[in-house]
């Protein structure tokens, strides 16, 4: 079965309140015959339409093949936070890396959060971004380390933008009473994240980038002059880009031995009126401590968004079923609300949570792996696969060595073991370990 076509249409956006709330944008016909390109990019997400951007304001010819519509998979799904730093804390970065490699981590995070508003701005996007993430902690011992967390980001890489929050100061923005305490970093934000995708294709077509939907790509033959195959064409081009994240499937096996597909779903409830402000006080988004995140923000017309669950496999589960029982552990005053959409979509995680940069053949390049904290860094990973390509490869040799390992297994055996160890943590949310 292919991730592609297991839980959608083809060709049609998930119904999703992102996709009730979309920008127009007109169909891209099918790739239909033989065409030649600079690039051809696979992946019309965050990633590969960052990629098409780049290359296309850098004078490259480019294609870009996406199986159903741009911002079809997580980039058009997710939760829209655009979070500082990596996935992981600096502190662990500078164990693993070292302390010069992890400011440059650092400092790569930051400008993908800047890249992403100056692209909204410079582009006229039909969407904005919106200041402040807080983070809410369950257990008093998660409050002490996000204290001294925002501590060290401030004295160690000049970071003010984390404000520490005990109990009262954290309610007085998550008026929901369950949580110890957390902080609220004021230089992360949120954004519609599907009108971000659409803002991208339509600046990288305004650049001159093509962009063909409904071209599903079955096979890239990597050489001197790569040739990627669809159902109903070709291209043959200088260099790939393979921007599939969670929906690579077989396409490369070197990236899915590193890269793996798990599944994670959002519902939308009702407009809430007078009632969104118990729900956040602020217009900003939320996440928690849970291992299995709990994420959420307001919508523009006042509807609590929440991400949370995680499923591994092809069919999704129950997606109310799934998201509503979190929600209602937050918010239980919200039991007799109506849940309006309900949507999943799939990610890809590392086995250390760092994303994946590779160049699994001649002449392809490819990003992946976000972990769940791909917004601006796939933005971002676009533009500094753009940059390779153009022969500025410094930044992208820095992601790409990383020594990201493989999972165990490889890619026959990724879903049962990562079942197993998501099980025992999930178990832990449960039980409050």
């Amino acid at each position: 079965m292919n991730l592609l076509f297991a839980n959608d249409r083809r060709g049609e956006y998930p119904r999703s309140y992102y996709a009730a709330t979309a920008a127009p944008i007109d169909r891209f016909a099918a790739l239909r015959g033989a065409a030649q390109a600079d690039v051809c990019v696979i992946g019309a997400g965050f990633t590969g339409l960052s990629a098409a951007l780049h290359l296309a304001e850098a004078g490259h010819s480019v294609i870009v093949l996406e199986a159903h519509r741009v911002g079809f998979g997580a980039s058009g799904r997710n939760g829209g936070q655009v979070g500082s730093g990596q996935r992981l804390e600096q502190d662990a970065l500078e164990r693993m890396y070292g302390l010069d490699t992890a400011r440059r981590l650092w400092s790569f995070a930051e400008e993908s959060k800047q890249l992403l508003r100056d692209l909204i701005v410079a582009h006229d996007m039909p969407c904005t971004f919106k200041p402040g993430i807080a983070h809410a902690c369950w257990h008093e011992s998660e409050v002490r380390h996000s204290h001294d967390y925002a501590e060290k980001l401030s004295r160690d890489y000049g970071y003010d933008q984390v404000e520490p929050l005990d109990a009262d100061a954290l309610a007085a923005i998550i008026p929901s009473g369950v949580y110890k305490g957390g902080d609220i970093d004021r230089g992360a934000g949120h954004v519609h994240p599907l009108n971000f995708a659409i803002g991208l294709a339509r600046a990288a077509v305004a650049k001159g980038a093509r962009i063909h939907e409904d071209s599903l790509v079955t096979r890239v033959i990597p050489g001197p002059r790569p040739v990627v195959e669809t159902e109903t064409g070709s291209v043959t081009c200088g260099h790939v880009v393979l921007a599939c994240n969670g929906y690579l499937g077989g396409l490369d096996g070197k990236v899915a031995a590193r890269v793996m597909p798990i599944n994670n779903f959002v519902i939308a409830t009702e407009p809430l009126g007078d009632r969104a402000a118990k729900v956040l006080a602020q217009d900003v988004a939320a996440c928690d401590t849970k291992f299995v995140v709990n994420y959420w923000r307001l919508s523009d017309d006042r509807r609590l968004l929440f991400g949370g669950g995680e499923s591994y496999g092809y069919r999704f589960p129950d997606v109310i079923k799934t998201v509503r029982a979190p929600m209602l552990k937050v918010y239980p005053e919200l039991a007799d609300v109506k849940i309006d959409h309900a949507w999943g979509g799939t990610l890809a995680i590392t086995m250390n949570r760092m994303p994946c940069f590779l160049r699994p053949a001649e002449n392809v390049l490819s990003a992946s792996g976000y972990s769940g904290h791909g917004v601006a860094l796939a933005t971002f990973a676009g533009k500094i696969m753009a940059e390779a390509i153009g022969g500025q490869s410094g930044r992208f040799d820095v992601l790409s060595g990383l020594n990201l390992p493989r999972f165990p297994g490889g890619p026959a055996m990724r879903w049962p073991l990562l079942v197993l160890a998501m099980t025992w943590f999930s178990l832990r949310d449960r039980l409050g370990i």
